[in-house]
C-alpha cells in the first residue's frame, strides 16, 4: 500500500513539476528573446505574467467576455504594453549601455507592479478553468485538466516561435539582428523595429504564461518578481540565449520545486530549486547547452 501510494505521489509531483516546469520556461524564453537582440535582461518579464493573468480575469470576469476572446485579448495587450515599456522607457535613452537599460528594465517592473496592486487591489484573483471538467485519474494522482492545456500551449508556443524564426522574414530580420546588428543594418533591417518587436513578442509570451497559469495557482500583482527570478533562473541554467535551452531548464526548475514540495517542505520549494541552480551553475556556468544567440540552433 505505501508502495501504491508513493507510486501516485510521484506521478501527482511529476505533473505538478512539468505544469509549473512550462511557465518558467515561457518566461524563460521571454528572457531570451530580448537577449538575443539587445544582450539585455529584463526584468520586467515577470510583470507581464501578471499582468496577463489580471487583464485576462478583468476582461472575462467583469466585462463577461468569452474565455477564448478575453485569451488573446490579453495576449495582444501585453504584447502593446511591452512595446510601450522599450518607446517609453528604453529608446529615449542616449547613448545607453546594457547595464543602463538593465537598471530601466528594473524601474519598470517596480512601477508595473505598482499599478497592478493600484488597479486590481492586492487579493488573488482566480477565473474558472479553460474547460471545466472534472480532475483525471492517472494511475492514483488526480490530475487537473488545465495542466493539459498549460502544457498544450506552451508546446505550441514552442513549435511556433521555431517556425517564426525558421520560416518567417520578421523571424529572420531577427535572427540577423542577434547575430550581427551592424551587418542587419548594412542590408536595410531596422534593429530599432526587431528591438520594438523582441519586446512585444516576449510581452506576449509572459502573457500567455500568466494567462494560463491563473485558474490553477491564482494571480496577484505581486508573483511578477518569483515569476522573473524562476523564469531566469532557467534561461541562465538552459544557457543564456539558448531556446531549447531555456525550456528544458524550466522544466527540471519546476520539477525541483515540486518534489522539494511534497518531500521536503513547501516552504523550501523555492531555495531547493535556487540551490541546486547555483550548485550546477558553479560545475558548468554556461549552462545545460552554452548560450547561444541564433534561436534556431
Amino acid at each position: 500500500m505505501d508502495q501504491i501510494n508513493l507510486g501516485s505521489q510521484i506521478v501527482q509531483y511529476l505533473f505538478t513539476g512539468f505544469t509549473i516546469g512550462a511557465i518558467y520556461a515561457l518566461v524563460a524564453l521571454g528572457f531570451n528573446i530580448i537577449y538575443n537582440v539587445t544582450e539585455v535582461i529584463n526584468f520586467a518579464q515577470g510583470e507581464f505574467g501578471v499582468w496577463g493573468g489580471l487583464i485576462l480575469v478583468m476582461l472575462v470576469k467583469a466585462l463577461g467576455l468569452p474565455l477564448f476572446f478575453g485569451f488573446f485579448l490579453a495576449v495582444g495587450g501585453v504584447a502593446l504594453l511591452g512595446a510601450s515599456v522599450y518607446q517609453l522607457s528604453i529608446k529615449p535613452l542616449r547613448k545607453p549601455t546594457v547595464l543602463s537599460m538593465i537598471m530601466v528594465t528594473v524601474a519598470v517592473a517596480i512601477v508595473l507592479k505598482g499599478l497592478a496592486m493600484f488597479i486590481w487591489g492586492k487579493d488573488p484573483y482566480a477565473i474558472k478553468p479553460f474547460i471545466d471538467a472534472e480532475p483525471i485519474h492517472l494511475l492514483g494522482a488526480y490530475i487537473q485538466v488545465q495542466s493539459f492545456w498549460v502544457l498544450g500551449i506552451t508546446l505550441a508556443s514552442v513549435v511556433c516561435l521555431t517556425y517564426f524564426y525558421q520560416r518567417s522574414m520578421l523571424g529572420k530580420a531577427m535572427r540577423a539582428c542577434a547575430d550581427n546588428p551592424v551587418a542587419a543594418g548594412l542590408v536595410g533591417i531596422s534593429t530599432d523595429k526587431m528591438v520594438l518587436f523582441s519586446f512585444a513578442l516576449s510581452a506576449a509570451l509572459g502573457a500567455v504564461g500568466g494567462a494560463i497559469i491563473t485558474p490553477i495557482t491564482l494571480m496577484e500583482y505581486d508573483r511578477g518578481p518569483m515569476l522573473a527570478l524562476k523564469g531566469f533562473g532557467a534561461a541562465i541554467l538552459g544557457g543564456l540565449g539558448n531556446f531549447y535551452g531555456a525550456v528544458t531548464a524550466g522544466f527540471i526548475l519546476g520539477l525541483l520545486e515540486s518534489f522539494a514540495t511534497g518531500f521536503v517542505s513547501s516552504s523550501y520549494k523555492d531555495a531547493v530549486a535556487l540551490l541546486v541552480l547555483l550548485a550546477f551553475l558553479f560545475a558548468k556556468p554556461e549552462g545545460l547547452f552554452g548560450s547561444n544567440s541564433r534561436p534556431n540552433d
